[in-house]
């Protein structure tokens, strides 16, 4: 019997999940175009967090509800109610290729994916519904219009805005204070009313409360369909995305990290079942975290990305653990400390866009 065209179609369609690109070698999968990757949202943890964001506004009854596609970033257009995510988020191969050339994963890890996800849902409804033009917003946040600076800088300490992406982004211009404020209030057990009381961040959590409420159950103003630089039309090829990446994100590590992890950690493995250092990390991070929080306090965001990075520069250097595991938790939560605190001064200065 013969086969329809759609039967056609779908059976060629299951013949590309294999990828065979998935296999390959590091350098021979970067000079693969982006537009040959044929990898999608659905099927994905993607999915899943894009179904738990969705479920978010939905308890909240916002009727309010974005799209998303892929791309070579995060990223909502001006004017555009959906969303891009990075590509690699897409496959457990590029996600590796992404951390072997990025040094890190941006959105990796279910808790940090979720933090971007509410962020650029927040951009989204607010071009929906065109907040950003209300007079009340523009007094708490600032003018939308404001010129997008190629570089801010933060104030550590400041109360004025909520901490939830890293390098305080909610003070580098009025649309991120706005989505950063939004993504605070939808989390779940967020607790932000208890955590931000005293706080002048709070009145602009309470205002997205009101406004919140104000539209709930309410049709959007603005409905798009656009999908602005989707992954099938990118021709560059993922070497040309790298070396792009680089030259806007730099990945070097502060040299400062380099002496007091080799001092602290060994470049020899000895013995077969010598734990590296990224991984003694990872096994020990509640544990450290809980340690060095206390004299922290309120920058735990920071504290977190400081800890990324050093553990991205022990898997760099290819060091491994040993010694007394008690006491080398101890000396690296003394470490990070000094490290994060090194990092909050260093920031008081301008962060690049």
């Amino acid at each position: 019997m013969r086969k329809s065209g759609k039967e056609r179609a779908r059976r060629k369609k299951r013949k590309l999940p294999g990828r065979v690109w998935a296999g390959w070698p590091t350098e021979r999968l970067l000079d693969l175009r982006m537009c040959d990757l044929d990898v999608s949202i659905p099927g994905t943890v993607l999915e899943k967090r894009i179904g738990q964001v969705r479920r978010e506004l939905e308890r909240r009854n916002l009727r309010f509800q974005p799209y998303y596609w892929l791309s070579d970033d995060w990223f909502t257009p001006e004017d555009v109610t959906g969303t891009a995510i990075p590509f690699y988020l897409a496959h457990p191969r590029l996600m590796r290729l992404e951390r072997g050339q990025m040094g890190e994963v941006e959105g990796g890890t279910h808790e940090w994916c979720m933090k971007l996800l509410r962020h650029e849902v927040g951009h989204a409804l607010d071009h929906a519904f065109l907040l950003h033009r209300r007079r009340r917003w523009q007094k708490l946040f600032g003018r939308s219009s404001y010129h997008y600076p190629r570089c801010y800088r933060p104030n550590p300490y400041s109360r004025r805005h909520v901490h939830h992406l890293e390098y305080w982004y909610a003070q580098s211009h009025p649309d991120e204070d706005f989505a950063e404020t939004f993504a605070v209030w939808l989390c779940p057990n967020s607790h932000w009313r208890s955590k931000y009381r005293g706080w002048p961040a709070l009145r602009k959590l309470e205002y997205v409360d009101e406004l919140m409420a104000e539209i709930a159950g309410e049709t959007p103003l603005v409905r798009t369909r656009s999908f602005v630089e989707p992954l099938s039309s990118l021709k560059k090829t993922l070497r040309e995305h790298y070396a792009r990446k680089m030259e806007i994100y730099p990945t070097e590590y502060p040299s400062s990290y380099d002496h007091d992890l080799q001092v602290l950690f060994s470049a020899k493995m000895k013995g077969k079942r010598r734990e590296s250092a990224s991984a003694f990390i990872r096994r020990h991070r509640p544990r450290i975290l809980r340690m060095v929080s206390a004299g922290i306090g309120e920058h735990r965001y920071q504290l977190e990305h400081v800890l990324r990075e050093m553990t991205g520069r022990c898997r760099e250097l290819r060091l491994y653990a040993g010694g007394a595991e008690r006491e080398t938790i101890v000396r690296f939560a003394v470490l990070l400390t000094k490290h994060t605190m090194e990092s909050l001064y260093r920031h008081r200065y301008w962060v690049e866009m």
